[in-house]
């Protein structure tokens, strides 16, 4: 058990602060459509059970290739909650959808084309079994995983995000290193007063850098005042 446990409020209010660093922000005049799904992955290097990677500026996202061009991954995605048309649900999910999936904790694992899930970005094969060793799964074991998980799903970014799923599927055990990373950053820099500045001075920078709207960044910068406060 923790020393210091983070009371439930405090908790919550944690999660909103990991949206910023979990949500690529939209370029301008987007108008909130993803880009145009590159097709230069050449899947014949895959094999069934494959962990999956997708470095992204700022956060990692993970799944599980199934064969045959596709992947399991876990997407917070607000539209299954708004309708049951399945074709508009497939489409790609924009960041809109994401962030709305977020917020109100709604998300599916879904199968995507290695183009979609990759998003435009680079991928990385199994990179996480050095940190597992013995542990990991046999290929196919992990592939069925994925296939069973496929559906609805209740989504949190500390308890049950993408990297929860992927490491369940090929490794036997629900965990997220880049969330436990974050939150022990955030408490480093809570548990000394001199740095709440540079708390306050972190989200306003990232108004910045990452283009959010003020009214969406400033509450943020408040956060680590209320976690030091519960702390």
């Amino acid at each position: 058990a923790m020393k210091n446990p983070v009371p439930q409020a405090a908790s919550l209010l944690l999660e909103k602060l990991l949206l910023l660093v979990h949500v690529r922000p939209l370029s301008a005049g987007s108008g909130g459509e993803p880009p145009p799904a590159p097709s230069y992955h050449d899947t014949s290097c895959f094999k069934r059970g494959d962990l999956l990677e997708v470095p992204r500026t700022l956060f990692i996202h993970f799944g599980i290739y199934l064969g045959e061009n596709r992947v399991a991954h876990l997407m917070p995605d607000i539209l299954p909650a708004l309708t049951g048309d399945r074709r508009q649900i497939q489409q790609v999910v924009t960041n809109k959808r994401l962030i709305l999936g977020v917020i109100t904790k709604i998300a599916s694992i879904r199968v995507d084309t290695v183009e979609d899930f990759a998003y435009g970005g680079s991928i990385l094969v199994n990179h996480m079994d050095r940190l597992f060793e013995d542990q990991v799964l046999g290929s196919e074991e992990a592939a069925r995983r994925a296939e069973k998980l496929v559906g609805a799903t209740a989504y949190s970014l500390l308890w049950n995000n993408c990297e929860h799923f992927v490491t369940y599927c090929r490794y036997g055990a629900p965990v997220s290193f880049q969330t436990d990373k974050f939150c022990e950053t955030v408490k480093m820099i809570i548990r000394d007063q001199r740095s709440v500045l540079a708390s306050v001075l972190v989200g306003l920078a990232s108004i910045v850098c990452l283009g959010l709207a003020p009214s969406t960044t400033l509450p943020t910068i408040f956060i680590p005042f209320f976690l030091w406060m519960a702390g």
